[in-house]
């Protein structure tokens, strides 16, 4: 299989930012480059990609839905490398695509199926990947309590994406047990947080919000850690209006897994961590980590 490769060299991997990462969420592909180049691990981003259709494109044109996420697999195909996605959103949608070509041929869209379209944190917690990242710590990140997140889209449904452990996923675990972080167990990792309802439903998306928030503080976690930008900007965005609700006052920074993995690989994060609603400032400062 392609990027097998020991843990000593640098290895290549097509990378696929998608929308998102390009705009709100720049901080989560800001840290993952950081993250990368330290660990040296090459990403070559996908030659003229373009948007996957998520989170809209299903709605207005089952067609458009399939050919917007297939044509960046087959530019990804010729370019001879697996694929790695950060967003939890296009993940799905190009996990879809991949499903919908090799299941049946569709006229002008050749693709054989030799690649695989892995999300980050899948990419990441490969045996190599890691090895990597332990040698390269800097500062462990010990004493910082945070619950892991991983929404509904990089796990579900599992006939799409492959996941085995869909109920209790632990990639994410693994690696803030690596960077030291304690992760108390939790029973809402795959919980939905209404993100998609945010503009539509914002009571369904403050009531799912708020109920993550509660279970994160009741597991004993100071902040919440995620690996979607949908996720992220929910509940980054929706904290002070939840508090308000609610009558109480919440403080749980949300961070980016790979911002945490930044921090640990001894990088200064600031121009990550600024762009954060919720200020992680304090919180971090208090465990010696800034």
């Amino acid at each position: 299989m392609p990027n097998e490769v020991s843990s000593n060299q640098t290895v290549s991997i097509s990378y696929y930012p998608g929308c998102t990462l390009r705009g709100t969420a720049k901080e989560f592909d800001e840290s993952t480059q950081i993250v990368s180049r330290i660990m040296g691990i090459e990403l070559v981003e996908i030659t003229d990609w373009n948007c996957c259709g998520a989170t809209s494109a299903h709605v207005t044109s089952e067609y458009l839905s399939f050919a917007l996420p297939a044509r960046n697999m087959i530019i990804a195909e010729k370019m001879g490398r697996d694929v790695v996605v950060p967003c939890a959103a296009c993940f799905n949608r190009l996990k879809f695509a991949e499903k919908e070509l090799l299941k049946e041929n569709h006229k002008g869209m050749d693709y054989k199926g030799r690649i695989r379209i892995m999300h980050l944190l899948d990419f990441l917690c490969q045996d190599e990947n890691l090895e990597r990242l332990k040698k390269k710590i800097k500062k462990r990140l010990t004493g910082l309590k945070a619950v892991s997140y991983y929404g509904c889209l990089i796990s579900r449904p599992p006939k799409i994406t492959d996941t085995k452990d869909y109920e209790n996923p632990e990639d994410m675990d693994k690696i803030l047990d690596t960077l030291g972080v304690s992760c108390p167990p939790w029973s809402y990792k795959t919980d939905c947080c209404g993100g998609s309802l945010s503009f539509t439903r914002t009571d369904i998306s403050l009531r799912l919000t708020h109920k993550l928030f509660e279970m994160a503080l009741e597991a004993g976690a100071e902040c919440i850690v995620v690996a979607c930008p949908l996720c992220h900007a929910n509940l980054d965005a929706r904290q002070g209006e939840i508090s308000v609700q609610y009558k109480k006052d919440y403080y749980l920074p949300i961070f980016y897994f790979t911002e945490l993995m930044g921090l640990a690989l001894g990088h200064d994060m600031t121009s990550c961590l600024r762009g954060h609603l919720v200020d992680p400032t304090n919180l971090l400062e208090s465990k010696g980590l800034l």
